[in-house]
């Protein structure tokens, strides 16, 4: 999926979503089905997920300004964290409603049950169709997925818990299924949520070994030390870094700029900005007496002065 097929994908997944939403809630009422009722509450956070990751992937698309020189590109990282934020509440009120029927079990309609989980599987499967295989590219996509995701488990299960109550009369097991699904739906925002506070705190990509980043950096020739080094994820797909690298020799710092950068790019770095020093203990145009002001410096695209 490209980025701009993103949210016509992103829109047929909250129309599908938000019309089932409705059902499965009516037939939860009316069946007395807690896993209707709480896969309908799920939908309801998965219609507030996809119009938020629609909105972000929106203005995601507006151009930087002189005050956002990103543009808007971490609404997406926000979506995706609230996204996961709010499957946690969801999984919290979904095990303390399970315990209280586990208690006191609720009778439960177990036809209207099986007809209204049989469909919930078909429609979120179809969401599934649509979004599977793209959300490795986008942080914000994965999570509308992962609420999709977490809607399939939730068929299934409900059709499992009704199917033992229409045969059995079992009625723990609608409780019961609930509790699984909650699990199931925890690992996967737990996970969201942890990866989007990472770059939220601009921490150094799960994939990236920054030793190994500084190691290469200094096997360029040229390269005698480096400091003040740091990696970190703008948005999805977009890695970014800065640092400080000592190259004595100030002729030959057009040249080795390049071979940084290409040595960068080449591990999967491509924007980054870098400051070539003559020596590594000092700041400001004292590093480079008798030289026209930023001479010997590299600006903010990484290119040489």
């Amino acid at each position: 999926m490209t980025r701009a097929e993103i949210p016509r994908k992103l829109l047929f997944v909250l129309i599908l979503t938000s019309v089932f939403m409705v059902v499965e809630a009516v037939g939860g009422y009316l069946s007395g089905s807690l896993a209707l009722i709480a896969d309908a509450g799920h939908m309801l956070t998965d219609v507030g997920a996809l119009a938020l990751s629609l909105g972000s992937v929106w203005l995601a698309r507006r151009p930087a300004t002189m005050r956002r020189t990103f543009g808007f590109l971490r609404l997406e990282i926000l979506a995706a964290f609230i996204n996961g934020a709010v499957l946690l509440v969801l999984v919290l009120w979904i095990l303390i409603e399970a315990v209280r029927r586990l208690r006191n079990p609720v009778p439960v309609e177990a036809d209207l049950f099986l007809v209204i989980a049989i469909i919930g599987l078909v429609v979120n499967l179809v969401g599934l169709r649509v979004l599977h295989g793209h959300q490795q590219g986008s942080l914000n996509v994965r999570g509308a997925y992962l609420h999709i995701l977490g809607d399939t488990l939730g068929s299934v299960a409900a059709i499992s818990a009704a199917l033992v109550i229409k045969f059995t009369g079992w009625l723990p097991a609608d409780p019961i299924i609930s509790i699984v699904l909650s699990l199931l739906i925890l690992v996967g925002a737990w996970r969201l949520v942890r990866e989007s506070v990472d770059i939220l705190l601009e921490a150094v990509p799960a994939h990236v070994d920054l030793v190994a980043v500084k190691r290469d950096i200094l096997a360029v020739p040229g390269v005698s030390s480096v400091h003040d080094l740091h990696v970190w994820t703008v948005t999805s797909g977009m890695v970014a870094m800065s640092g400080h690298v000592v190259v004595p020799e100030l002729g030959r710092h057009p040249a080795t700029l390049g071979l940084i950068q290409s040595t960068l790019k080449a591990s999967g770095i491509a924007h980054t900005t870098i400051q070539l020093e003559v020596t590594g203990d000092c700041e400001g145009e004292s590093c480079f007496p008798g030289l026209p002001e930023g001479a010997g410096r590299v600006d903010h695209h990484g290119h040489s002065h």
